[in-house]
């Protein structure tokens, strides 16, 4: 029984992940799509390179092989004030990065890792919502379907039990 629920639990943390992955697929086209608006005269791989660097900082997941860690070096006041913006000029997506920064910290969690830190930068950045609650797992994966359709991704529908729910928030 005790490894029935670690396998449920297991999945759960692998589709939840697959959200919080779509979530950052959908930020990163967006900061470059706004990147590109705001420096329309910028290299179109400079502007993915620097647009790959903020979701990556946003995330908590920095590249580290050397020509990605020394852009993210030589570009750092860039990729900062860009972060500082992200209040303003991501709004309509605040609501899902802060479930996803959330429910990433959950499954790194329930891995036996701690990623606080990404919550704590977002918070320091001011682009997390903090009066907001942490979504139950299914929840999430709705708002996570109805935003990839909202950008044209289809995604398959994920059946949660109440069982499944519960287990991430406790």
């Amino acid at each position: 029984m005790e490894k029935e629920t670690k396998e449920k639990k297991s999945q759960l943390v692998v589709s939840l992940r697959e959200g919080v992955s779509i979530v950052q697929m959908i930020f990163f086209k967006e900061v470059r799509i706004n990147l590109t608006r705001k420096r329309p005269d910028m290299d179109k791989t400079h502007l993915a390179l620097l647009a790959g660097t903020i979701t990556n900082e946003v995330f908590g997941t920095q590249n580290p092989e050397a020509k990605f860690a020394s852009f993210r070096q030589e570009h750092w006041g860039d990729i900062e004030q860009e972060l500082l913006n992200l209040k303003e000029e991501m709004a309509p997506l605040l609501t899902h990065l802060t479930d996803a920064l959330r429910i990433q910290t959950l499954c790194d969690h329930q891995e036996g890792c701690d990623s606080s830190a990404t919550l704590l930068q977002a918070k320091e950045l001011d682009f997390l919502i903090e009066d907001r609650d942490i979504p139950l797992p299914s929840t999430f994966m709705a708002a996570v379907r109805e935003l990839g359709k909202q950008h044209n991704l289809l995604i398959p529908q994920m059946q949660f039990t109440p069982e499944q729910d519960a287990s991430m928030v406790h």
